[in-house]
């Protein structure tokens, strides 16, 4: 029984474990009940992921990040999925070790790879266990949007299909507005850009949203490009470990006189919120945020989890760690908050 008496942090809650499915051999689901005091910290989009706070013997605590298979417009409790991985320490424990009526601490729920708008049609694409952000924003597409999805799933044989049933369930109910297209490697080798690319040709106008290993999405990026699919259309999750200890708080930066006098200016949009923050160079824009007690988005404050990414609509920055990002994303103005400090004077930026 694993048990946490209290969070170590002041950003994290402790979940207790309502329920462990076994998705498929080595793919387990946590379902968690959150307490009534927390509901709204817990408020969710399709396609966000929670970060669990996994104990280690040798570091203490690892943290990782399980993508939500659940939706906020289907399901009453909020659900991760996690698939085995060699070598994988953070998804062995779980799988191992984690039974009902445990607690987990977690942190609330983060990530932009969520649809701005369920009435898209939208285009979906998921390669193992990538499946698990898809699956909540295919849910929730068909539970409060009006468009049509068409679903892409690779796996290796259809022993290793997770939410096979579910899916086939959702596709009978759904017959004019869902088509899952299932591909096995078994029987169908590994895919292709060019095969992707014909397969998925007649929904070139469609919206979108990959998550898979990082072979698979460079395929799927490669059969949308060759089909004329824009950049703005496409969205693609990606997971790294992370290294740091994002439940721990952070103290805020000493500034001094002299950063204070030489600080740029930004305009943040967040929420539908304008707020006009003085930003000096040596902080980062999550540093000052954080400060003046605005809610922004962030997990790992270490670039590996791409929570924080948000648009420089004018000004400049320079930034650390930012190889989550495309060159793509890069190129249209995204950066990550908590890896960016200034360089011009003014900035404007939108969450």
């Amino acid at each position: 029984m694993t048990t946490v008496e209290v969070p170590h942090g002041s950003r994290s809650v402790v979940l207790r474990v309502s329920a462990v499915i076994a998705e498929t051999a080595d793919t387990h689901s946590l379902v968690f009940d959150v307490p009534e005091e927390s509901r709204d910290r817990f408020d969710y989009k399709p396609g966000q992921f929670l970060t669990l706070r996994i104990p280690s013997d040798l570091t203490g605590s690892v943290a990782r990040c399980y993508s939500l298979a659940s939706s906020p417009h289907t399901d009453d409790k909020p659900k991760v999925t996690v698939k085995r991985t060699a070598g994988g320490y953070g998804s062995n424990w779980v799988c191992d070790n984690v039974e009902a009526g445990d607690q987990i601490e977690v942190l609330p729920p983060s990530g932009v790879f969520t649809p701005k708008n369920l009435d898209d049609d939208l285009l979906l694409f998921g390669a193992g266990s990538g499946i698990t952000p898809v699956i909540s924003i295919l849910k929730s597409a068909l539970a409060r949007g009006g468009g049509r999805v068409v679903l892409v799933y690779a796996n290796r044989d259809p022993d290793a299909v997770i939410f096979a049933a579910e899916l086939a369930e959702l596709a009978a109910k759904n017959p004019q507005r869902l088509v899952v297209i299932h591909w096995l490697e078994t029987l169908q080798g590994l895919p292709t850009a060019d095969a992707l690319a014909a397969l998925v040709a007649p929904y070139a106008e469609y919206h979108a949203y990959m998550c898979g290993p990082a072979p698979f999405m460079d395929r799927v990026h490669d059969a949308l490009a060759g089909l004329g699919v824009p950049r703005a259309r496409t969205h693609a999750e990606v997971f790294n470990s992370l290294a740091g200890d994002p439940f721990a708080d952070h103290a805020p930066i000493e500034v001094s006189e002299a950063d204070a006098a030489d600080a740029a200016t930004v305009e943040v949009e967040l929420d539908g919120q304008t707020h006009e923050l003085s930003w000096p160079r040596n902080q980062t824009l999550v540093d000052i945020m954080l400060a003046k007690g605005i809610d922004v988005p962030y997990s790992c404050q270490e670039g590996e989890c791409g929570s924080c990414a948000c648009t420089v609509v004018d000004g400049e920055v320079e930034m650390g760690n930012s190889e989550i990002l495309d060159p793509e994303d890069i190129a249209n103005g995204y950066i990550l908050g908590c890896q960016a400090r200034p360089v011009t004077d003014r900035l404007k930026i939108q969450f």
